[in-house]
């Protein structure tokens, strides 16, 4: 009475602590929530757009100033034409000039192309203006005026020249001045136009560095851009690969913001907390589950295994009570031996169901597992020598050592070769092979029969307690699991294999011993039992 008091109030406490670990998780994630919804929001897509915005204004910033500067090489450039026209009209004025003063004639022609010189002004003023302002435009023009003026007077003086005594006089002065103002206009035209020259070459040395330097700044922001948001994306990525493998290893200790902003990743890490809740709730009632499953099959195997043998015993002990005085003695040793049959059945069952649920410890050493394989053959040689059973046993040469405890390897090993035996028919052969592995630094043993094979349908449920395709009587149920325990105790597996009239492969991979061993698959020692 006072046990299963103290049973109730330890399972009371169990429950107990695990409502409370329940509520303070859903506290935990509900701070966490606050924590994260409290951040200010920079999305990703938000952070992508606007750095998106910004290459556009950079490029539409770049591509205005480029058409501005064209623009103006443009108007430069037109303007070149017009003062280039303006001095090269000037000039041949000037040579007709000339001719006048030397041969006393053209002086009709340096009238004309001094109107023309006049009309490229007229005809671009506005251009003239933009680039000279209106009062150069109006000295330039007063320059023209006065030079067609004094050529005028040129011409109007060689008409009156019969009858003006001081000609050559007045013509002398009017020359010195033509070639003075003369000079002065073909000067101030070349300034202009090599003015105008750097102007164009300015301006297109700025295109060429606007080009360059936006070329360059371009690339500089694209790379730091993409490391920048490449850095952020990746980190988040290898935060959460670290929470998954955490999860994964039964840490449900929920996430946490790390950074100043919400993104989406911080949608993620919401739903992780909620999954990190839901896991958790799933996963007691899943436990809750296979513990009521596990103690349903645990329970209805033994009383199903006892209920036989002690049936057996309970008839047989009626009877021997009821006709003990009619009975010969012969018939009541038989009665008694049955009993004790019964008995020992009752036992072999209760002591296999204490190996599959206790814990054992393992006396761990360093074993050669093909003298374990010989041996466990060698203890099995009665059941093979009453079967009939023929046993060929081949193992690869200087095969490294496996650490393990000898004692429930021999269990596992004996079983699988007990199950073969029983799997094959009389006269027929079991193969036992030690080998390396497919996979490195393990060695594989394959028992292998030629029987009548395991349907498709019953081999996930081999390894079950309790299951068993044995007649009724002859196997508990419990050695595969039993064995399966013990191999993956040692941090190996068992495998199975089996086709219907092809015979069952059973597969035993342990790890070998790290220590320094030449594994040769070339040459096999075989023996026959």
């Amino acid at each position: 009475m006072t046990s299963k008091k103290a049973s109730d109030s330890s399972d009371q406490a169990s429950a107990s602590t695990t409502l409370d670990r329940h509520f303070s998780r859903i506290k935990a994630i509900d701070s966490a929530r606050q924590a994260f919804l409290s951040r200010r929001r920079f999305s990703l897509r938000l952070q992508i757009y606007l750095g998106f915005f910004l290459i556009f204004i950079f490029v539409l910033s770049i591509a205005t100033a480029l058409i501005i500067t064209m623009y103006q090489v443009e108007d430069r450039l037109q303007f070149l034409e017009i003062i280039n026209g303006y001095a090269m009209e000037i000039q041949q004025a000037r040579r007709f000039e000339k001719n006048f003063f030397l041969y006393g004639t053209n002086l009709n022609d340096a009238l004309e192309n001094v109107y023309k010189a006049k009309e490229i002004f007229d005809s671009n003023s506005e251009e003239v203006i933009s680039i000279l302002g209106k009062d150069t435009e109006n000295v330039a023009l007063a320059n023209i005026e006065r030079y067609k003026g004094l050529l005028e007077r040129l011409a109007e003086l060689r008409q009156d020249q019969a009858s003006r005594p001081d000609f050559e006089r007045e013509k002398k002065k009017i020359e010195l001045e033509l070639r003075r103002h003369g000079h002065e206009m073909v000067s101030s035209a070349h300034e202009l136009m090599n003015r105008e020259r750097y102007y164009v070459s300015k301006a297109l040395l700025r295109s060429r560095y606007i080009h360059l330097f936006s070329l360059v700044f371009l690339i500089i922001f694209l790379a730091s851009y993409a490391y920048f948001l490449g850095s952020r994306i990746m980190n988040h990525i290898k935060r959460f690969a670290e929470y998954a493998q955490r999860i994964a290893a039964g840490d449900f200790t929920p996430l946490m913001p790390m950074q100043r902003f919400r993104d989406e990743f911080t949608d993620v890490a919401l739903a992780i907390n909620q999954m990190i809740l839901e896991l958790e709730k799933r996963g007691g009632v899943l436990i809750q589950s296979h513990k009521m499953r596990a103690v349903g099959t645990l329970t209805s195997g033994v009383a199903h295994e006892l209920n036989n043998p002690l049936n057996n015993i309970t008839i047989t002990a009626h009877m021997l009570l009821e006709d003990y005085e009619e009975l010969p003695d012969e018939e009541r040793k038989d009665m008694i031996s049955d009993l004790i049959s019964e008995a020992d059945r009752s036992k072999k069952i209760i002591s296999n169901l204490l190996d599959f649920t206790r814990e054992s410890s393992s006396q761990l050493e360093p074993l050669k597992l093909d003298h374990l394989l010989e041996k466990t053959i060698r203890l099995a040689s009665n059941q093979i020598k009453l079967s009939g059973i023929k046993i060929e046993f081949q193992s690869s040469e200087n095969l490294p050592r496996i650490h393990g405890d000898i004692q429930q390897l021999e269990q596992v090993f004996l079983n699988l070769i007990l199950n073969a035996i029983d799997a094959s028919s009389k006269g027929g052969k079991i193969q036992v092979m030690v080998l390396p592995a497919d996979e490195p630094n393990y060695l594989a043993v394959k028992v292998i029969d030629f029987g009548a094979g395991i349907p498709e349908h019953i081999l996930p449920s081999i390894f079950d307690p309790f299951f068993t395709t044995k007649i009724k009587g002859k196997g508990t149920g419990l050695g595969l699991s039993v064995s399966q325990g013990i191999i993956t105790k040692h941090g190996g597996r068992i495998r199975v294999s089996s086709a219907e009239g092809s015979g069952t492969t059973f597969t035993v991979t342990l790890p070998v011993t790290t220590i320094p061993s030449a594994v040769s698959t070339g040459k096999e020692k075989s023996s026959h039992f």
